[in-house]
């Protein structure tokens, strides 16, 4: 079953995580199905391929791409978006969709495939979307302060706080009688 959650700062939704694997290139419909491709054959050797094959929750931000076991909630792997290179739906598999990502210590990159029986098409836009945000809003953020930045955000989450405190207030109270 395939869900999407959205809220003011993230987007998340479960999905079956085909696997990961590392690729020679940044992008291309080619990489992408040539990782299909190696991901469909188990390989005996190599446990991160032939394990998992379950469900997973994609957290999606403005910073990045966290892929969560669905169950335990554990953290599989963290893509900052700056990382991504490349987003599509299979061709050949249009329930198929991945995205590769340059690893953050090394100079090699990585290729993430899921399955989501609904939603592939619209997944890969809305990380296309997130991606293309990041790029303008990474050009008009470059000469500020990350003080600045820290204190707009800590505005918020106390906004959001009142807003809930005046919620509360509003909820009218019922009294019993003696």
């Amino acid at each position: 079953m395939d869900n999407i959650y959205e809220d003011e700062s993230d987007i998340s939704f479960t999905v079956k995580f085909v696997g990961r694997v590392e690729v020679v290139r940044p992008s291309g419909f080619e990489i992408l199905e040539e990782a299909a491709r190696s991901l469909k054959v188990p390989d005996k050797f190599n446990s991160e391929k032939a394990a998992k094959r379950s469900k997973v929750n994609i957290f999606l931000t403005l910073s990045g791409i966290d892929i969560l076991e669905n169950k335990t909630k554990f953290l599989l792997y963290s893509c900052p978006l700056s990382t991504v290179s490349f987003c599509a739906v299979l061709r050949s598999s249009p329930k198929v969709f991945g995205f590769i990502a340059q690893h953050p210590a090394a100079d090699m990159y990585h290729c993430y495939l899921f399955q989501s029986q609904k939603f592939a098409p619209v997944l890969v836009s809305l990380i296309g979307d997130a991606f293309r945000a990041t790029k303008k809003e990474h050009n008009v953020r470059a000469g500020r302060d990350l003080v600045v930045e820290a204190l707009r955000h800590k505005n918020k989450v106390l906004q959001r706080e009142n807003e809930e405190l005046k919620r509360r207030v509003a909820r009218p109270h019922i009294y019993e009688a003696m």
